[in-house]
């Protein structure tokens, strides 16, 4: 996901929220390479269902995922990513 732009146009969001995605880019990408480097495989499929999320503030989001065990996050999210809403 080198050009969060490119996935954008398999996403139906509003086109606001699209303008914010493609005008935070650098956070948004920031948040994405966050999660890979956690180990997070499916981080793909997180942001098209979470794409909101990523908008987030880095520190923010990162204290989001810190205050867990970062491996077994990882596997929790990779069988079911939805937990993402619980945390």
């Amino acid at each position: 996901m080198n050009n969060i732009i490119d996935d954008l146009s398999n996403l139906s969001i509003s086109n606001e929220l699209k303008t914010d995605l493609e005008n935070n880019q650098k956070l948004v990408k920031l948040n994405i390479e966050f999660l890979k480097g956690l180990g997070v495989e499916n981080y793909q499929s997180i942001f098209k269902a979470y794409y909101p999320m990523f908008l987030m503030d880095n520190s923010n989001f990162q204290e989001i995922f810190n205050k867990y065990d970062i491996a077994d996050l990882v596997d929790k999210l990779e069988k079911n990513m939805t937990i993402i809403e619980h945390l």
